[in-house]
This record gives C-alpha cells, sequence and structure tokens, in this order.
C-alpha cells in the first residue's frame, strides 16, 4: 500500500482516497455501506465527503451524505480513517449551494456554523481535514482563515484544504496565513484528469514551490474515460445521461463540459491505449492521476460497488516513462477536452 502525507501536515494517507459525493441520490445507503467497507478492507484509510453533498446538491438532500458517512464511521476505529469534509461557501461555480442550513459565505459565521453541523451529522468531535468547497470572492480571505485557524486551535479541525482553487486564491489565501500567524491550507482539491490536466499550467508549480498537495476528483472524468458515453446511446442510469435529462441550465452546462466531440475523441485514444497495456480505461485514468510527485491522493468514486474494482487496480498499476510519453502525445494532439 503507498502512503504519503499532505503538504507538511501529519496526515497520512492512502493514494487513493474514497468520495462520496453520490451517497444519498443514486446509491442507497446499503449500497454506500458496501462500498465503504470495500475500500476501507483493501487499505484506503482516506475518505471525503462535504456538507451538501450528495450531488446534484438540492435543498431537500442536502447534508445526507455527511450523516451516512458519520453512521458507516461508527463502525471502525475513529483513528483508522482520516476523515475530509467541506464547508460550500457561496455560488460562485458550477452549483448553487442550498440554503437548508444557512450557509452562504466563507465568513467566520457560516465557517462555525458549518462546522458544528458537519460534526453533528460525521458524529465524530474533529474532522482530520476541513476543506473550503468554493473561494469566496466577497469575504476577505483574512477573515476565513482566521476562523479557520480558530477551528484548528479548538481541537475541531486538525488541518485545512481547500478545493475549486486558482494559483492566485491558493498562494493569497496561505500568504495571509504566513503573515497572520495563522494556519495554512495544506491542500488543493480540484478536477485533475486525463481529459482536464490544467493543473499543470501553474497550480502545479505553486504545490510542489509551496510543499501543498493536490488531491484530484474526478480522475475519470465523471465515468467519461470509461468509455461508456462514447456509445451511441448513454446508458440510463449514468451520471451525464440524468444530468442531460436535467432542465437546470447549470447543470446541462456540466454535463457539456464533461461529454463533448473533444472529451469522447480523446477518450477513444486513452481506451485503445489502455487496451494495448491489458488495463481497464479507468484504472489507466487513475494512475495517471495519481501519478505525479505533488498529487497526495486521488479521490475516486463508485456509485454501486461493482465499479470500485478497476479504480482500486490502479494501486498497482505504475506509468512508466514509454506510456507517459504516449499519453501527453494525445494531451499535446487534443488540447483541454475539457475546455
Amino acid at each position: 500500500m503507498d502512503f504519503r502525507y499532505i503538504g507538511k501536515s501529519g496526515l497520512r494517507v492512502s493514494s487513493i482516497c474514497l468520495g462520496t459525493m453520490t451517497f444519498g441520490s443514486t446509491t442507497k445507503k446499503d449500497e454506500a455501506f458496501k462500498i465503504m467497507d470495500k475500500a476501507y478492507e483493501r487499505g484506503i484509510n482516506f475518505f471525503d465527503t462535504a456538507e451538501l453533498y450528495p450531488v446534484p446538491p438540492k435543498a431537500d438532500t442536502a447534508g445526507i451524505t455527511e450523516e451516512w458517512v458519520g453512521d458507516w464511521l461508527q463502525t471502525k476505529p475513529r483513528d483508522s480513517v482520516i476523515l475530509a469534509t467541506k464547508v460550500a461557501g457561496a455560488a460562485s461555480g458550477w452549483f448553487v449551494p442550498p440554503i437548508r442550513h444557512g450557509i452562504t459565505a466563507i465568513d467566520s459565521f457560516h465557517i462555525k456554523k458549518a462546522v458544528e453541523g458537519s460534526l453533528k451529522k460525521l458524529k465524530t468531535d474533529y474532522i482530520d481535514l476541513y476543506q473550503m468547497h468554493w473561494p469566496d470572492t466577497i469575504v476577505p480571505i483574512e477573515e476565513s482563515m482566521k476562523a479557520f485557524d480558530e477551528l484548528v486551535r479548538e481541537g475541531k479541525v486538525r488541518y485545512l484544504g481547500t478545493s475549486n482553487d486558482t494559483a492566485y486564491g491558493l498562494t493569497k489565501a496561505n500568504e495571509a496565513s504566513k503573515y497572520n500567524n495563522l494556519a495554512r491550507f495544506e491542500s488543493i482539491q480540484n478536477n485533475f484528469s486525463l481529459l482536464n490536466p490544467r493543473f499543470h499550467d501553474e497550480l502545479a508549480n505553486v504545490c510542489k514551490r509551496e510543499n501543498i498537495s493536490l488531491l484530484p476528483y474526478s480522475p475519470i472524468a465523471g465515468g467519461v474515460l470509461s468509455g461508456k458515453y462514447n456509445a451511441d446511446l448513454y446508458p440510463e442510469d449514468s451520471r451525464f445521461g440524468i444530468y442531460m435529462a436535467n432542465k437546470s441550465p447549470r447543470v446541462q452546462a456540466m454535463a457539456n463540459r464533461f461529454v463533448n466531440e473533444k472529451t469522447k475523441e480523446a477518450t477513444k485514444k486513452y481506451v485503445e491505449l489502455a487496451k494495448e497495456y491489458g488495463i481497464s480505461p479507468v484504472t489507466l485514468a487513475v494512475a495517471y492521476s495519481k501519478h505525479f510527485d505533488f498529487v497526495a491522493s486521488t479521490i475516486i468514486g463508485a456509485r454501486k460497488l461493482s465499479q470500485l474494482d478497476d479504480s482500486l487496480a490502479a494501486f498497482d498499476f505504475k506509468i512508466d516513462d514509454e506510456l507517459m510519453k504516449r499519453i501527453e502525445e494525445i494531451q499535446k494532439d487534443i488540447l483541454y477536452p475539457m475546455g
């Protein structure tokens, strides 16, 4: 088993993390428990959730995932699990955070309210990694970092991270922490995959120079890299098949970002490449996302137990120089399929 440290923290995590964002929407509770049990048995000690999960976020389902993860956590020794969750914050990305719990900003009041809610739902007295789900462009980052720091000092949170952030946002936040003697962000959780390698453009440089770890999410691009969306008809129960049927322009925009002519063209090449190496295209995709030295742990997901094996196979598959060269050739041939 491959374990790595997150940033400068004391969190030693498995190189694959289990994400839980479908638990409570397309994944029922008994199946979610089976998925978490299998991941744990295979050596995964790192589990990621969020206060607004499951996705797509809705006011009447927000918080269900944390509740289920909390129930499952009662079946395991607490110190055997590295638990991460997120505070939703302002609507500045692909979703509008539900206001069921009153979380609308990354200010001191909402951060403290959010963490108490997460601790209660997760049925624990501390969170190992507490992350800002989306940057807040209104509240001064100094206020946010001071509130996060207080949670660390109180022992409710061990370490901090950000998500869906930019090189500027990550650097500004950690400079604010440095000059105010506050706890800093040890990690950044961003989209990173064979179809979306933009993290290399600048954020990877920040992470390497500042010893901050990337926790890549969507390593198989929401299932696109499995090849299932290259068929004429999408599977009926598929994530983006469901999204495309949604009337929300935001949800449809997300689906179009993941499933388009460029992503399908690139995926076809990756499927053929994986076949040459005798592995699943999912295994290739996860192995790619965990290959780099700035990555601590790659976040995988599964809507059902049978989807887990191909991702877990990436524990044992390493990308060599020749394979990486061929991957880079595809990326140069089809630039930024996800925009």
